[in-house]
């Protein structure tokens, strides 16, 4: 992955675009019943949108370096500058007046989710799917082992 990949101020944007986000769901004792904040790209203008369970559109903006972006891997680098993003908004968002457990994810423009990006809940820690990959092979070797003794 180049370091254009990563670039700061494509997280940058991303943050400002999380932020209004955030702002649209204020901390409050009466949290709202969201159970999905979906993010959606248009790489070809670059734009990202925010939306709530009712399709609503909470937040949006535009990233530059992702105008007219066509590439193969787009949706994969998208995906770790998102997290990262999300990552240094935890406490932010974590603070939103939504009621917990609720996600954010990466939906495709049919309203396909291609992404768990991060999950919100107090009772559970959710791990990074990376650091879980190759878990059903593990387990299965595993499997098989005990089952040869």
């Amino acid at each position: 992955m180049s370091q254009k990949d990563l670039s700061n101020p494509t997280i940058d944007q991303l943050r400002s675009v999380l932020l209004q986000a955030t702002q649209h769901f204020p901390a409050s004792e009466d949290a709202l019943p969201v159970t999905d904040l979906a993010i959606q790209l248009k790489p070809e203008n670059g734009e990202v949108c925010v939306f709530d369970d009712n399709d609503n559109c909470v937040a949006s903006g535009v990233i530059g370096e992702w105008v007219g972006d066509t590439r193969e891997g787009f949706y994969d680098a998208a995906i770790l500058m998102l997290q990262r993003a999300i990552n240094s908004l935890r406490e932010e968002i974590e603070a939103m007046g939504i009621l917990q457990p609720f996600s954010i994810v990466l939906q495709d423009y049919e309203h396909e989710t291609v992404a768990d990006l991060y999950v919100v809940d107090s009772d559970r820690i959710v791990l990074d799917g990376e650091l879980l990959s190759g878990l059903d092979q593990d387990l299965e070797t595993f499997w098989e082992n005990l089952m040869e003794r």
